[in-house]
């Protein structure tokens, strides 16, 4: 598939590695392989380019930032706020993710084997005709979807660690005003911020989610049938200004 390189980014600072990967883009690159990725930040920040990274190693904070159309593949973890401020294209990260990853996410998807970190999809939000969509195949941390204001985000509970009570932590949804939260398997109504409904899956929602996790399976190698074969819950909010009366008369 097109033009394909490979970068050796063992002991290279991050500038260093991200004017290679630019270099090899100019170079009319479709398909970049880096390799002994050690907690580099920024990698494919603002590209917009239709190209393929992929990445073995872990990857430092802000992969993706600002990011419009390139597909990245994470061979293991990923490290804060990936898909930060996101607008288009797709990164897979094939273990876990950490804090704050869809900050601000404008459009793309982002998918994530196991378990994310707090405050994932924080201020996400629609933009214009994009919807953005993260997929967390384990567990959740603390304010999920914290003044969520557009957007999709599933959490399945599978294929991270054991979690007794639920797939999330505390506070989920707090402040949110837009988009929407899947959750499969039971809510954990305690967790739940104010504000913030539970409701069963209409036809529309169901065809969504159909769509999503069959892509979301096939990238990461799974059986999508065996992930909708159990129950999902939909979590929306019950007003677009939940601060209304606390800034406004």
């Amino acid at each position: 598939m097109g033009n394909s390189t490979t970068i050796d980014a063992q002991g290279m600072h991050y500038l260093i590695l991200n004017q290679k990967i630019h270099d090899a883009l100019a170079g009319g690159a479709m398909n970049i392989d880096l390799s002994h990725v050690n907690g580099q930040r920024y990698i494919a920040d603002g590209l917009k380019n239709d190209v393929r990274i992929t990445i073995n190693g872990v990857p430092g904070n802000d992969l993706g930032i600002f990011m419009d159309g390139p597909v990245i593949t994470v061979n293991n973890n990923a490290q804060d706020a990936v898909g930060n401020t996101m607008n288009g294209g797709k990164i897979v990260v094939k273990g876990m993710a950490g804090d704050v990853c869809g900050y601000s996410m404008r459009g793309g998807k982002l998918f994530i084997l196991k378990d994310a970190g707090y405050r994932v999809g924080i201020h996400m939000k629609g933009y214009k005709n994009l919807n953005p969509i993260i997929v967390i195949g384990g567990n959740a941390g603390d304010f999920l979807a914290e003044y969520m204001a557009g957007g999709v985000i599933v959490v399945l509970g599978m294929f991270g660690r054991k979690r007794e009570n639920g797939t999330t932590g505390d506070y989920l949804g707090a402040g949110m005003h837009g988009g929407t939260v899947y959750l499969r398997g039971k809510t954990d109504r305690k967790r739940i911020g104010k504000g913030v409904e539970v409701t069963d899956l209409t036809d529309a929602d169901r065809g969504l989610l159909k769509g999503v996790i069959h892509e979301y399976a096939s990238d990461l190698g799974l059986d999508p049938h065996s992930i909708l074969g159990e129950p999902f819950e939909k979590l929306v909010p019950l007003s677009t200004r939940p601060y209304a009366k606390l800034y406004t008369y």
